[in-house]
């Protein structure tokens, strides 16, 4: 049962969802390792994962506040093949907390040679991002709760960065990890639909509060070649960028709608048009170069409650799709 006040069950959820990981890391093909202290569930860095164990990661980012699932593309039988057959599913009644308060990729973990992204509800007890701040989405927990994108297994060194940044110990860490090269990595990216569309809402001063209920819907690429980050990087973006379908259930007025809804899918972008690996290459694989705009849905429909009226704005682009999983 999920308490009012999400602001202080973020990462008691996400632990509680953990422990099952833990317990079920046979059948999920993850592996589990101590590191000082910090539990850490290999789902795609040195061990094989699955797509069980994808789903398992999506749903631990969501603060398990979301229900993630597969299921087959709904195209026509003439449909020309994109590289994949199969949709990640997401739904959620509590939007604000599952997407932005935990989800959402905030914090690039460094620590020497070491580089991931960041995810889960470890991120509202950090409570540094400003977003978490300013919709108040800051929480206090002694266990943490994260996800990392990465190639390699996080070092002592990354723990204990990690633990110092959330104010506790290593041995109340707990950690999973895979790469967007592996299959659980490539799931647990492209179950982000939902959240680069509220993303997107927040810095277009759309207050995301009034979303009361959301899904999306994306094509799961085919997982790019093991090393290849820049490509599972771009496969993983462009599902979301050229074929993520999100819809929205808000409670507001029908004005603030109508001033955003054409500004959010990823065709209001200067930089839309192309795979993301070659933009990100022409921007020397520096995120923050890129255009903030193109990281949105291709396609946004959003429903007002209290007017009962109804927008959607955007476009699929399957050519772009079918470049970048089948090149």
């Amino acid at each position: 049962m999920v308490s009012a006040n999400l602001n202080e069950m973020l990462n008691k959820l996400a632990y509680r969802l953990f422990e099952t990981g833990v317990k079920d890391a046979d059948s999920l093909r993850i592996r589990v390792h101590d590191t000082g202290g910090a539990r850490v569930l290999d789902a795609g860095a040195e061990h094989t994962g699955s797509m069980a164990a994808g789903l398992f990661l999506a749903r631990l980012c969501l603060a398990d506040l979301a229900s993630v699932t597969i299921r087959p593309r709904g195209v026509s039988s003439d449909s020309e093949f994109i590289g994949t057959d199969l949709d990640v599913f997401v739904q959620s009644d509590h939007p604000l907390h599952a997407c932005l308060g935990a989800q959402y990729a905030g914090w690039p973990v460094s620590v020497g040679d070491y580089f991931a992204m960041a995810s889960g509800p470890m991120r509202s007890v950090r409570g540094r991002e400003e977003t978490l701040v300013h919709l108040g989405l800051t929480e206090e927990s002694t266990t943490v709760v994260g996800v990392l994108e990465s190639e390699a297994l996080p070092s002592l060194d990354v723990v204990n960065m990690i633990a110092s940044e959330c104010n506790t110990r290593p041995e109340h860490v707990c950690l999973a990890i895979a790469p967007s090269t592996s299959i659980a990595g490539s799931i647990q990216v492209v179950a982000r639909s939902i959240e680069t569309a509220m993303h997107k809402l927040h810095a277009l001063h759309f207050d995301v509060r009034s979303i009361v209920s959301a899904t999306g819907i994306a094509p799961l690429p085919p997982a790019a070649k093991r090393g290849k980050t820049v490509a599972g990087i771009g496969r993983t973006n462009d599902a979301i960028l050229y074929g993520g379908r999100v819809t929205f259930y808000v409670d507001a007025d029908d004005d603030a709608i109508e001033a955003v809804i054409g500004k959010v899918p990823s065709e209001s972008s200067s930089d839309y048009g192309r795979p993301f690996a070659a933009i990100f290459k022409d921007y020397g694989y520096d995120f923050y170069k890129v255009d903030p705009l193109l990281f949105s849905p291709a396609v946004v429909t959003m429903h007002n409650l209290r007017s009962g009226r109804t927008w959607q704005r955007g476009r699929m682009n399957d050519a772009v799709l079918r470049q970048s999983f089948l090149s």
